[in-house]
């Protein structure tokens, strides 16, 4: 591989997780606002997606603000084994690349040291019908809201209150 691949996920290492499955770990010290790698996978259109039956199968799904969404799983990379933290010291980052194109990259939050899992906030959105126990966190930190779904923002919790007064 160049050292230009894209694809290229050198400061990464797959191996079994004690929070989930596998996990990313650093293969050496990082610093903060390192570029880990560009989550990559087949592109899929809203309506592409809505009309997959996934099964409750295993899924490597990122959706983007464009409302496109990159499957890890079908052409992706080590990125793909970025697990969840409610206390994360990895964040996503979308941009758009020299041609265009809106692209997904991992960077650090922080130093890592070699040998520590990599994390991201899934933030997930449910869908309908859906509770926070149908997505559940393992991952044992002390602000651990106990779901892998977005916190709730005050305007969230006071949206239902605020339409029901009435005006």
């Amino acid at each position: 591989m160049s050292k230009h691949d894209p694809s290229a996920t050198p400061c990464i290492r797959v191996s079994p997780s004690g929070v989930h499955g596998l996990g990313a770990f650093a293969t050496r010290p990082l610093p903060a606002l390192a570029l880990l790698g560009l989550y990559e996978g087949r592109r899929y259109t809203p309506k592409q997606i809505a009309a997959k039956d996934w099964n409750d199968q295993l899924t490597y799904l990122f959706t983007l603000s464009n409302q496109e969404t990159i499957d890890g799983a079908k052409g992706g990379n080590a990125t793909r084994h970025l697990n969840h933290s409610c206390e994360p010291n990895c964040e996503a980052v979308e941009e758009y690349d020299d041609a265009g194109k809106l692209i997904l990259k991992f960077v650090t939050l922080q130093p890592i040291e070699a040998g520590e899992e990599l994390f991201i906030d899934y933030c997930l959105t449910a869908d309908d019908g859906s509770v926070p126990e149908d997505y559940p966190c393992r991952c044992g930190a002390p602000s651990c809201r106990g779901t892998m779904l977005a916190p709730v923002t005050n305007d969230q919790e006071a949206a239902p209150e605020s339409s029901s007064s009435g005006a």
